[in-house]
């Protein structure tokens, strides 16, 4: 009985033993910035990247390799919802933010890039998304100016990109936002149907009145 107990000793040993050589056989891990190669990644590696830093970290190397020298990444803590900071061609200083979602994006996207703007001293704004956008979010858009970059433009961008069309890719990444003119004056002019609540508008003035 004691042998058979040493028997499965030793071989727990050898098996650790085996297991140990085997690990310590393994060529470490890459860093992330030797994995994410530009050149190499596809919309479906976008896809398959398990969180928005990776897609970021993507985007950054791709700027650099577009010949933006002075872009670069901001903190992850902090950022004020910005990800990416370049000037383009024209010595105007954008900033990004990088959203990979599997559903489409939201105004919260607008509303933090946007806001951030002047923390950066930036001029342009944009957001580069692997998806698409909500109407809300486009609206919102339209109306600050922020530049959005849907999952087809990244498609045409990379596919650009890797073709050596380097000026193409720079002329869709810097192109003007879709602006949206319209604003609240066409409401209260009655250009546009839009619901006032005179229910709570009466409260207030009776509350008001109580007083």
């Amino acid at each position: 009985m004691l042998g058979i107990f040493n028997a499965a000793i030793l071989i727990v040993i050898i098996v650790a033993g085996i297991v140990f050589f085997v690990l310590s056989k393994k060529k470490p891990q890459c860093t992330r910035n030797e994995v994410i190669d530009p050149l190499k990644i596809t919309i479906q590696d976008v896809d398959r990247m398990e969180d928005g830093s990776e897609f970021e970290e993507y985007l950054y190397r791709l700027f650099l390799a577009l010949g933006y020298k002075d872009a670069y990444k901001t903190p992850r803590s902090r950022d004020f919802g910005t990800d990416l900071v370049f000037t383009d061609r024209d010595g105007y200083r954008n900033v990004v933010q990088a959203k990979r979602y599997s559903y489409p994006v939201g105004l919260g996207a607008v509303q933090e890039i946007y806001s951030s703007m002047r923390y950066y001293r930036a001029k342009k704004s944009m957001v580069i998304a692997s998806n698409q956008y909500t109407v809300a979010c486009e609206e919102l858009a339209g109306y600050n100016g922020v530049k959005l970059h849907n999952r087809n433009d990244l498609i045409v961008i990379m596919d650009l990109f890797k073709a050596g069309q380097i000026e193409k890719v720079k002329d869709i990444i810097e192109a003007d936002a879709h602006m949206i003119f319209d604003s609240w004056d066409n409401y209260m002019n009655g250009d546009k149907v839009i619901k006032k609540d005179y229910k709570a508008e009466k409260r207030i003035l009776a509350e008001q009145h109580v007083k």
